[in-house]
């Protein structure tokens, strides 16, 4: 029997190896000021990359530059707490590599 327990996996590690093309300019995902602590714990707990995140004082940390394009968050909050959900510009944004 596997013991889920007992697998891990470094988000930071597996990211490593895609390239990101960020739009300093022009955020393609963007937070409402002062959002929803309901709806941003599920983000927290759901993003793939690890972008939504609390400081041990507990104030919410967002961070689009590793966005994978997933739809996550647009998925499990919508309008709710995001001001603007959008692909990146042709171009930019995550380019996917294995390794």
């Amino acid at each position: 029997m596997i013991d889920a327990a007992s697998w891990t996996v470094n988000v930071d590690e597996k990211l490593a190896v895609d390239k990101f093309n960020v739009d300093e300019e022009n955020a393609h995902i963007v937070v409402r000021s002062r959002p929803s602590e309901a709806e941003f714990d599920k983000l927290v707990l759901c993003c793939p990359a690890g972008l939504y995140k609390r400081t041990p004082e507990g104030e919410t940390e967002f961070d689009y530059a590793g966005c994978l394009e997933c739809g996550t968050c647009r998925i499990l909050c919508g309008d709710t707490i995001l001001e603007k959900w959008t692909f990146p510009q042709g171009g930019m944004g995550v380019s996917y590599r294995y390794g």
